[in-house]
């Protein structure tokens, strides 16, 4: 069993100066580190006043040998064949993690959202289907599922919004439209967005529509028909992008 530890590196209090609500975890892709998406916590602040936010340092150092650099998962010799048991190693400590913030905050996973981006959001679609409890919603930019054989079982199914650049040349955006056709196969919930001409990055409107995503599932109770939550959310989007 794995005893390694993950720490809340970063974090940013409520804007409201009262006992969260509602907790947020970001998780960085391979190569950075927590501070990496705090940026989104504060543009999503606002919009979420009781939310504390927190971002742990992926537990590896980063191959690529940089100081203050971390991964979910080593991608030297990777293949689609063993990426899943990479993932599978960390994700007891990520579930550690999450129940440990949980805890110190009294909070459920009701109260839970999961975001990650690229390798972060490789971690954080398999842990959202593992957990015995689903999360309020799980938001992953330029990610993947980490093998077709990994959906298996599904436990949870939180609500989802997938976000992908066209123009990814890291991981291509035919992997969002792989995990959209898988989760629904899995009655998961889920949107997928493909920004046209977006690189492997979280764009301006990228940013706008994953926090408007997790106000709306974070304010409204969940559901486990996905024809109500996309009709929820198609609203939530023509307001967005008007």
């Amino acid at each position: 069993m794995n005893n390694r530890r993950l720490n809340a590196d970063s974090i940013l209090a409520p804007a409201s100066g009262e006992r969260p609500k509602v907790l947020v975890i970001l998780l960085h892709g391979v190569g950075a580190n927590g501070e990496d998406l705090m940026s989104l916590a504060e543009a999503w602040q606002e919009l979420l006043p009781d939310a504390v936010f927190v971002s742990p340092h992926a537990p590896e150092p980063y191959d690529g040998g940089h100081p203050d650099a971390y991964q979910w998962f080593s991608l030297e010799g990777i293949t689609p064949e063993n990426r899943t048991d990479r993932v599978v190693r960390n994700a007891p400590m990520l579930s550690r993690f999450i129940d440990e913030q949980l805890a110190l905050y009294h909070l459920t996973d009701r109260q839970l959202a999961l975001v990650g981006f690229s390798q972060g959001t490789i971690m954080a679609l398999f842990m959202a289907l593992k957990r015995p409890r689903p999360c309020a919603a799980l938001l992953g930019y330029s990610g993947r599922l980490a093998g077709a054989e990994s959906i298996d079982p599904v436990f949870s199914r939180p609500r989802v919004l997938l976000i992908h650049g066209t123009a990814d040349q890291t991981i291509p955006v035919s992997e969002l439209y792989a995990a959209e056709n898988a989760l629904k196969a899995h009655h998961v919930p889920v949107i997928a967005i493909a920004e046209p001409g977006v690189a492997h990055s979280i764009s301006p409107e990228g940013e706008l529509l994953g926090g408007q995503f997790l106000k709306y599932c974070l304010e409204t109770e969940p559901t486990q028909e996905p024809a109500a939550f996309i009709e929820g959310m198609q609203q939530v989007l023509r307001r967005t992008v008007r």
